[in-house]
Order: C-alpha cells, then sequence, then structure tokens
C-alpha cells in the first residue's frame, strides 16, 4: 500500500507525526507541502496533488491536513473518484473507509492531537470497504457506491 500525505503549513506539525508513524510501520508514502514549520504552501496547492496521486495510481489512499481539514476535503472532492473525508475520531476514520469507500482522510492539525491523529491514521489504514457490516448493508453500501458514481459521471 502506498500513501499520499500532505498538508499546509497548519497541519505540519500532525503530517510529521503521521510520516513518523509511516516510517515506523514502513509504509511506503509521498509526500507534499510545506518542508518545514516556516513555509507556507496554500492548502488548495496541496490537495490536487494528492488526489491527482490517487487518480493516477501513484497511491492507494491519502492524508490532507490543513487547520480544520475543510478547506483540505472541499478542493479534494473536486476531482473524480476521490471520496475525501474530513473527520475528528478514530470511530470516524475507520468508518469513512468502511461505509463510505473514502480515500482521503482528511484532519485539522489545529484541533487533532498527534496521538489522536497516529489512531485515526491508523484506523483509515487498516479498515475497508462493507467489512465487517451485516450482508444486508454490504448490498446496500456496493449499491450506494454505483449510484455516487453514476451522479459524478453527470456533472
Amino acid at each position: 500500500m502506498k500513501i499520499a500525505i500532505g498538508s499546509d503549513k497548519s497541519g505540519y506539525p500532525l503530517r510529521c507525526e503521521i510520516e513518523k508513524y509511516l516510517n515506523e510501520k514502513k509504509v511506503e508514502h509521498s509526500v507534499y507541502g510545506p518542508s518545514n514549520e516556516e513555509e507556507a504552501v496554500p492548502f488548495y496547492e496541496v490537495a490536487p496533488l494528492v488526489a491527482k496521486d490517487i487518480q493516477n495510481g501513484n497511491a492507494d489512499l491519502g492524508i490532507l491536513i490543513c487547520g480544520t481539514g475543510m478547506g483540505m476535503s472541499q478542493v479534494a472532492n473536486k476531482f473524480k473518484g476521490i471520496r475525501a473525508a474530513c473527520v475528528e475520531s478514530t470511530y470516524g476514520a475507520k468508518m469513512c473507509r468502511v461505509i463510505n469507500d473514502s480515500n482521503i482522510l482528511c484532519m485539522g492539525g489545529w484541533m487533532i492531537a498527534p496521538t489522536l491523529g497516529i489512531e485515526m491514521t491508523k484506523a483509515f489504514l487498516e479498515a475497508s470497504f462493507t467489512v465487517g457490516v451485516e450482508e444486508w448493508r454490504k448490498a446496500w453500501l456496493e449499491n450506494a457506491k454505483k449510484e455516487f458514481i453514476k451522479l459524478e459521471s453527470e456533472l
């Protein structure tokens, strides 16, 4: 599994902690955004890089971090095939994959402590679409995903 991770200046400290975690777990990843705490790279420049990595098959999943996670989520979701979810809990990080097959986890660097951010990352990376849900719900969710893709193609 390869991960694309990006942040703006506000998300830089949390991104660094998550990068350490990915390195410890030997998870292959690419990094986008500032190279230090002083460099200002706007969220609207970083989110497209992670989204395009997923679109092009250069990454399986993405993680984006800005101040609140909202800006990254809004920009990433402009790209076809991207399902970015801005969440603030470990449960949300897991369920955005299980229920919505999200392929980008968005977090707020102003709101998520490093320990929680790592737990959320772990939950997101370990979860899979429809795994652990009731059989009737699997079919319903798979249909919902097809309808989502259909709506996306109409835009």
